[in-house]
């Protein structure tokens, strides 16, 4: 007769798991599945398959019950929620609500989260920028943070290899501080965009206006259509789930390939608890895990985990890993687990007016815009004096476009033809800013002590805030862009600062930080950490600073790395 525990141990052993399917655990899902790895990704949310499950992907404002606007009801239940620019009615089946997972914020924080298959990776903005030197070794330059482990060097070759299975447009433009990479054609200028490029250009010789890099198909290469995706179609809607796959989400590209194998076991409604540690062994075991639906406990088991449940969550499931050899969250022999979490600064805009091009228009519409590079403190400390002095700097997004004027008057008829054709206005002109927080100890998430969450997992308590730093930031922000549209012959020129709250920028990074030396990180060049090595972080956690681009490509590529790491360490035997 069969011993049955052997029997249900065999059942759930797989040779990886993989703790989350979003961006980054898509990638190392589809990497440990094309090395031959039998690799089980756990979900806390529920399944998303592509095209079948995005419902409101092809309806017409006028099929929405409240032509996709927010009902006041679902705005005052969800008052963290609503604040997202990409919450409306076609996209609240993507967005975790505010009385779903409840956490207690120390400090302000608008925690954005997306609970199914995919991840947040169907509701991205999908601007996709590379990391240069200048950014790795920020830390190194002015002694805040720690140092990066690893160089532009180490990433750029991973850097390539997700770039032309994921899709990137983008130009040549060959700048020292955001390098090229592996494009598809570029999206296109207007005409107002390409004339504030051409005057920046003139004017600085630091300062560029370049078109943004974007994870969209603009022409298909076959390892695109290999994957079952098509050209995008500019439709714009793209959180709502695209079924063409024209944008790179894990639902359209890497979990469907990595399913392809035959060696993904994808379990979604499963609640990571927390990992197991062996104390004889000296390394983790498996996963611990609440069916969503049965509130069972379950455990799974494997040689080597990757924790990809997106930064702050991938935290929490690491403080929550308690045992006799670690007591304050596995791998935390350095102390710092949760701390030095770092974000990104959206406070500041601009806005103004420009009079010339009136015999010009656009037609249709465009999922990206351009982008303008960090220019500030890049090669030197160049902000002074303790008025104005800021380590790091940020980047900024432009864009511009013609605004219509619709005459109401007139009745019948007239009234009619004047509804159907708008009068053109002038052009308008706007930017944001994304600027580099710096990475604190203050700044910090921990295990609330008294209060759990509806799976009685304990609440992640989230003390994070701007800093004086910031603020002179968005006032340099302010005065550089004022300048800028100033020479560019801008009008009606206005600056504005939201004092939004950290949290609503999406980009929350760290806490699970990588750094050469153990006794002040968590994980080593490989996203090993360093106390457990066969459990590797690859997400937002790992970062050791956040630089000033969008960090989701960065994150691709350092799963497809580690998984290659991972899987060669496996081989030698040495997991």
């Amino acid at each position: 007769m069969a011993n049955f525990n052997i029997d249900v141990k065999a059942a759930t052993t797989y040779d990886a798991i993989v703790i989350g399917s979003g961006i980054s655990g898509g990638w190392a899902a589809k990497e440990l599945t094309e090395k031959g790895l039998r690799t089980l990704v756990l979900e806390r949310g529920r399944d998303v398959r592509h095209i079948a499950d995005y419902p409101t992907t092809m309806m017409q404002p006028w099929e929405f019950e409240h032509r996709n606007q927010l009902p006041l009801d679902v705005k005052k239940a969800n008052p963290i929620i609503s604040k997202c620019y990409a919450f409306y009615e076609g996209t609240t089946q993507f967005f975790v609500k505010d009385a779903e997972h409840p956490y207690v914020q120390e400090k302000p924080f608008d925690w954005i989260r997306g609970y199914q298959v995919g991840g947040k990776s169907l509701m991205w903005a999908r601007q996709t920028q590379r990391w240069s030197d200048f950014d790795f070794d920020g830390p190194a330059r002015d002694g805040f943070a720690v140092d990066w482990p690893i160089r532009y060097a180490d990433i750029a070759p991973w850097y390539s290899y997700v770039e032309k299975f994921a899709g990137i447009s983008g130009n040549k433009d060959g700048l020292a501080t955001l390098p090229d990479g592996e494009f598809l054609p570029a999206h296109q200028w207007n005409c107002v965009e390409k004339y504030f490029s051409q005057q920046i250009a003139g004017k600085y010789k630091d300062r560029h206006v370049i078109m943004g890099r974007a994870a969209h198909i603009t022409k298909p290469n076959p390892i695109h259509m290999q994957q079952g995706r098509a050209q995008c179609q500019h439709r714009t809607i793209c959180e709502r789930g695209c079924p063409y796959g024209g944008y790179f989400s894990s639902n359209a590209s890497t979990i469907p390939w990595a399913m392809k194998t035959k060696k993904l076991t994808l379990r979604p409604d499963s609640v990571v608890h927390s990992i197991i540690y062996d104390e004889k062994k000296g390394k983790a075991t498996g996963v611990r895990v609440i069916d969503a639906n049965t509130k069972q406990m379950i455990e799974f088991y494997a040689r080597i985990i990757f924790v990809n449940a997106a930064a702050l969550n991938s935290n929490l499931i690491l403080l929550n890993s308690t045992s006799n050899r670690f007591p304050n969250g596995l791998g935390n022999d350095s102390g710092v687990l949760g701390k030095y979490v770092a974000f990104h600064n959206y406070r500041g805009g601009i806005s103004g007016e420009y009079d010339g091009f009136l015999d010009s228009t656009t037609e249709g519409r465009r999922p990206n815009s351009p982008y303008i590079p960090r220019f500030r403190n890049v090669f030197k400390q160049e902000t002074s004096g303790p008025a104005s002095r800021f380590l790091r700097g940020y980047a900024a997004g432009f864009s511009a476009g013609r605004s219509s004027r619709t005459n109401q008057e007139g009745h019948g008829v007239s009234l009619k033809e004047n509804l159907v054709n708008p009068q053109l206005g002038g052009w308008y002109v706007g930017s944001h800013m994304m600027g580099e927080t710096i990475p604190k100890e203050s700044n910090y998430v921990a295990l609330d002590k008294g209060l759990k969450d509806p799976f009685g997992i304990p609440q992640l308590k989230i003390s994070i805030d701007y800093d004086e730093n910031d603020d002179k930031m968005v006032k340099d922000y302010q005065e550089q862009m004022t300048e800028m549209f100033t020479a560019a012959g801008f009008k009606n020129i206005r600056v504005r600062d939201d004092h939004r709250n950290p949290g609503l920028d999406i980009h929350e990074m760290g806490g699970v930080r990588m750094g050469k030396d153990p006794k002040t990180s968590m994980l080593n060049k490989w996203h090993q950490l360093h106390a457990c090595k066969n459990v590797f972080v690859t997400d937002g956690a790992s970062m050791t600073s956040t630089s000033t681009q969008n960090p989701s490509l960065t994150y691709m590529a350092f799963s497809a790395r580690a998984a290659d790491y991972a899987v060669k360490e496996m081989k030698k035997q040495n997991l």
